[in-house]
């Protein structure tokens, strides 16, 4: 009986040996990915930091005038190139920044209390009074300026008190036409509130007037990622286009004020604004 011999490599394979990498070494572990936390919904967050602005005394007192203007100037200087020289400047110097109370902090509900002493015993008949006639229309005495249309509401809000005789006028493009707001420009106007754009529009196409404007309020107040009127893009570069084109000739003339509404120019949180915008890229 014949016999069929089994060779040992068909029984059983041998493991082969790997032979090692000559290339760098690469670490196979995963990067765990930190997970980011949901953004508050925006209308809570807004509502919060209303609350913190009026409870928190330290962070709305004002700057002195001399303050705010150096802080003016550099951000006039490094947004458009604007230097205005010493001899310019000495005579609008004391005048053309408007110092608010320090016994107010600077927050919505106090804004027309702030413009009204800024007035002084003229407050009554140049920001409330309703008499048509008087006065060329479509020429707001006080414009504030800010860099939404949410803002300029809020901010309406607390000049309630001054509009009651003259209602303020909204200057800004959301649900609102052009058409609209040339009509209601055809009427007295003590106080307009609204964005860059809009309000510069309108003074384009001549139908807002600056002939009785005495004050530009800008809003100091940041957005919920830390944006400003200052530093909110295409916003910022709108403001300055409205202000180089319609008022910085005007308060070299002494005819126009500057009020910087909201936190002081020296607050921590106008300087860490950059660092903010970075960790939420």
């Amino acid at each position: 009986m014949a016999t069929t011999e089994v060779k040992p490599s068909a029984a059983k394979k041998t493991n082969k040996v790997r032979k090692p990498s000559l290339g760098p070494k690469k670490d196979l572990k995963k990067k765990k990915k930190s997970k980011k936390p949901n953004a508050p919904a925006f209308d809570d967050t807004v509502e919060r930091n209303d609350q913190n602005s009026e409870s928190d005394g330290d962070e709305q007192q004002p700057a002195s005038a001399s303050e705010q203007l150096s802080f003016f100037l550099k951000q006039l200087e490094s947004a458009i190139g604007v230097k205005v020289s010493a001899l310019e400047l000495d005579p609008i110097k004391d005048k053309c920044m408007v110092e608010l109370s320090q016994n107010l902090d600077q927050n919505v509900s106090n804004l027309g209390e702030h413009i009204k002493m800024s007035f002084g015993s003229s407050w009554r008949d140049t920001l409330c009074e309703g008499v048509e006639g008087k006065v060329d229309p479509g020429s707001p005495a006080v414009l504030v300026v800010s860099s939404s249309a949410l803002r300029s509401l809020e901010l309406l809000r607390g000049l309630h008190s001054l509009t009651k005789q003259c209602p303020a006028l909204k200057l800004f493009s959301k649900h609102l036409k052009v058409e609209e707001q040339v009509s209601l420009l055809k009427k007295r106007v003590n106080i307009g509130s609204g964005t860059p754009s809009r309000i510069k529009k309108l003074i384009d196409i001549e139908a807002l007037g600056l002939s009785r404007l005495d004050m530009i309020v800008l809003d100091m107040h940041t957005d919920v990622k830390g944006f400003s009127l200052f530093t909110l893009p295409q916003v910022r570069d709108e403001f300055w286009d409205l202000y180089k084109t319609c008022f910085h000739q005007r308060v070299l003339e002494g005819s126009l004020r500057i009020c910087l509404y909201g936190p002081k120019p020296a607050a921590p949180k106008l300087k860490n604004n950059k660092k903010q915008r970075q960790n939420q890229h």
